[in-house]
């Protein structure tokens, strides 16, 4: 081993400390959104931006006199409050044409019009006319994951971007819950609304308007042909930069899950225009809990006793999935943390104390709360590496190499090497399984890809 090597969770590296603040500092335990039981969103035109180089005409969701975003603002409740959203529409055409209503659907929430607000009938909902209001309001009857979208010409609004996401928490746990019951903890959430663009549309919207007749001669909306593909609105690597960043004013959201071993992550999956996305989760399985807001269980209060684990998530249109990521190392068969045959720096215990857990202890077979690293699968400790890696002047180095196998430490790496994974964590690409949805307009890598960073223990996760 290197004597050049260190252990990061043990050395405090201001290098790294502000590397991982530009990187990932907003990604975290909590759901970038806006809080409360009223909002006042306003549909705009705006533009994003493709990390190609490319621009794209939006009609999104603000909040209030804000940009238009993409998705629209995600908005968190709690169960059994009463929500009220009022909705103006500040669209504008090309061309002076017909200025569009708009609307707003709320799948899974039985939602009434304010009578002093009814906006105009629609076909699905009541609509905001040029210029004009609506208000929509619901009781958040039940915990979980939704999504809400336009319901005016949904097939033209939901592509040119009137999306967002709807998360309810629950009211009967306090803390880390997804749903009302101790299935649903987890230790971090993150969010995955994945959708598509068919620029095509786009163009044709912002030089001829939405009615014009090259969009019914071309049938773009009927041969749809998607060549842009996002998670929370972003493709990559823009994802991966952190949220609010100043260079994407309309795509606030990021996308970089991270969390320690042992630790339980909540996906929070939305299929959200009219593909299907098969998102691939390197490093473990997940296990579904629940679908549209619904735990997956037997009977009320059973938990989910239905979960399934899967290696993909189907992100169907309009469908929301929550599952939990764990992921503890088992199964490597070497250790994680260096072996001191390799070298004696990587000394560390693994006490495993069998049948003491109680609650949320570690199980069997891992390690306790005493030990150096808890969770470490203890089968595996002090394994060594189980090859020998060639010589540095012989390897090719990703971003995310951190110049040794061992979570949380790093090596020395030639210069302009490395550099995404400061804290010497072990990185896994997330990503779609439709090998197309990885490029940015045929350019690869992009699309509808992030990284999964578990992080060594000691690590702070914002």
């Amino acid at each position: 081993m290197n004597k050049t090597t260190y252990r990061i969770s043990r050395v405090p590296i201001l290098v790294a400390a502000v590397l991982l603040f530009l990187l990932t500092g907003s990604a975290g335990a909590a759901i970038d959104g806006i809080s409360g039981t009223s909002f006042n969103l306003t549909a705009r035109v705006d533009r994003i931006s493709t990390a190609d180089g490319g621009s794209v005409l939006l009609w999104g969701y603000a909040n209030g006199g804000a940009r238009a975003q993409y998705p629209g603002p995600t908005l968190i409740v709690t169960e059994g409050q009463t929500i009220t959203v009022q909705l103006t529409n500040n669209l504008a055409v090309a061309g002076g044409g017909a200025i569009p209503n708009v609307s707003m659907v709320f799948p899974g929430q039985a939602v009434t019009v304010e009578g002093t607000d009814p906006g105009v009938p629609g076909l699905l909902t009541s609509e905001a006319a040029p210029g004009g209001t609506v208000t929509y309001q619901f009781t958040a009857g039940h915990p979980g994951t939704y999504m809400y979208h336009s319901g005016t010409r949904p097939e033209l609004q939901v592509e040119m971007g009137l999306l967002g996401a709807l998360i309810v928490r629950p009211s009967g746990f306090p803390g880390n819950y997804a749903y009302n019951h101790p299935d649903s903890r987890f230790d971090h959430e993150y969010l995955f609304l994945l959708s598509e663009m068919d620029p095509r549309i786009h163009d044709t919207v912002q030089f001829f308007g939405p009615d014009a007749a090259q969009l019914r001669q071309s049938d773009y909306l009927s041969d749809y042909f998607s060549n842009y593909w996002f998670i929370n609105g972003r493709t990559a690597p823009d994802d991966m930069s952190e949220s609010n960043v100043f260079w994407l004013p309309t795509q606030p959201y990021n996308t970089v899950p991270r969390m320690h071993p042992g630790e339980r992550m909540l996906m929070r999956v939305i299929g959200g225009n009219r593909d299907m996305h098969p998102f691939h989760h390197h490093g473990n399985h997940a296990r579904v809990i629940a679908r549209d807001g619904r735990m997956l269980e037997s009977a009320p209060g059973r938990g989910a006793d239905l979960s399934y684990e899967g290696f993909t998530i189907n992100a169907i249109p309009g469908e929301t999935v929550d599952a939990i990521f764990q992921w503890t190392g088992k199964g490597l068969n070497w250790d994680i943390y260096g072996s001191t045959l390799d070298d004696p720096m990587y000394a560390h215990n693994c006490i495993d104390i069998v049948n003491n857990e109680t609650g949320l202890a570690p199980p069997d077979g891992f390690a306790d709360a005493n030990s150096d690293f808890p969770y470490e699968y203890c089968a595996d400790h002090n394994k060594r590496f189980p090859v020998t890696l060639p010589e540095k002047q012989d390897l090719a180095f990703g971003g995310w190499y951190s110049g040794s196998p061992f979570l949380g430490t790093a090596g020395a790496l030639p210069p302009g090497e490395g550099g995404l994974n400061p804290n010497g964590g072990f990185s896994y690409m997330w990503h779609s399984h439709t090998e197309k949805e990885l490029t940015n307009y045929d350019i690869f890598p992009g699309g509808m890809l992030t990284m999964l960073i578990i992080e060594a223990p000691g690590v702070t996760i914002p």
